[in-house]
Order: C-alpha cells, then sequence, then structure tokens
C-alpha cells in the first residue's frame, strides 16, 4: 500500500483514499499516521467510514457509505473544515445525500468492478447523467472506471473518477496515463 501511494502521487495524484474494511482501529491509524508522513501535505487524504481515526490521524475528510454514520452525524463529529463525501447508488440516495452537508456525492458502480465482494447494481453512464441532473455537487464517479471509459464518464457530468483496478499496475505510469486522458 505504501509504495503504490509513493507511486501514485509521484504520477500525480493529488487525492487518496485509505480504506480499510478488515483493520482494527489501532492498525488502521498506524497505517493512516504512516501514509500522512510519507505523501506530505500536498496530497490530500480522505478516510474511509472511521470520522473518529480521520480526526486521530489528521486526514482531510472522511468518506461514509449507505451503511455507516449518516452524513449528518459523521459531519457532526469531524466539523465543518474537514471534507465530507457520501456514496450514492440510485436516484433515491442522491437526493438524500444532496441534502445533506456533504461536500461531494460518489456515483456507482458506473461499470462492473471487481473490487467490492458485493457491489450494488451498476448504474451506468446514465446514471452519472441522472445524478448530475439531481445535484450540483461535486460529482465523483466510481465503479470500473479506467483510462478507456473515464472520459466519457466525465463527459456524462461526473467532476472526477475514483480507480482502483486500473492503477494496480505500474501505478505511477497508470496515473500519468490518466491524467493523459482526461485533460
Amino acid at each position: 500500500m505504501f509504495a503504490a501511494a509513493e507511486q501514485l502521487t509521484a504520477g500525480g495524484a493529488t487525492l487518496l483514499q485509505y480504506r480499510n474494511k478488515s483493520g482494527n482501529a489501532r492498525q488502521i491509524l498506524e497505517h493512516a499516521h504512516k501514509l500522512k508522513r510519507l505523501v506530505g501535505s500536498p496530497v490530500k487524504l480522505i478516510m474511509n467510514d472511521r470520522a473518529d481515526l480521520a480526526l486521530a490521524a489528521g486526514f482531510d475528510g472522511l468518506h461514509v457509505g449507505q451503511d455507516d454514520l449518516s452524513p449528518d452525524a459523521a459531519r457532526s463529529i469531524i466539523g465543518p473544515s474537514l471534507w465530507l463525501g457520501v456514496s450514492t447508488h440510485n436516484p433515491e440516495q442522491i437526493a438524500d445525500a444532496d441534502k445533506s452537508d456533504a461536500d461531494y456525492l460518489a456515483i456507482g458502480p458506473v461499470f462492473a468492478t471487481a473490487s467490492k465482494a458485493n457491489p450494488d447494481p451498476v448504474v451506468g453512464i446514465d446514471g452519472v447523467r441522472r445524478a448530475r441532473e439531481l445535484t450540483r455537487k461535486t460529482l465523483v464517479a466510481i465503479g470500473g472506471i479506467t483510462r478507456n471509459n473515464a472520459r466519457s464518464v466525465i463527459e456524462a457530468g461526473a467532476d472526477s473518477v475514483a480507480v482502483i483496478s486500473d492503477l494496480i499496475r505500474d501505478p505511477r505510469k497508470s496515473t500519468e496515463a490518466f491524467f493523459e486522458v482526461l485533460r
């Protein structure tokens, strides 16, 4: 994870999300502190799920899913200065999250993805378009995003993309290639 983070940031990534669904709080916090030291302040770090650990690690934000803290509860813990993101998977969730104090909304999975054991149904490009119609908040597309389909996702209304699988092999070169595609 740490070697990949170094390569991703060397390739130009400016925001990383730390996601650890199986670690205990102590391990997650240790990893988070090391990650923060490693990438430095130019790179924004988002903690997945854990408001307490986002604060303890000095991260820049928190991302919550539909089964985590509500956006309002998360905001009450992290305060007004940290970024808050919310995962959404359908128009109803987008509409609800749009009313919240979230800074950005993630919509997906846009395409089939192998990075989740039980992914929500694919929303497709039309799901991104519909989400854009329902919110003016920053919209992040996630799920099955590759260099081959990223441009179409942005054209459908996403402000940015979240990527896992297409960055794993040679993270630095893959990140650089994404920036070329998205220019």
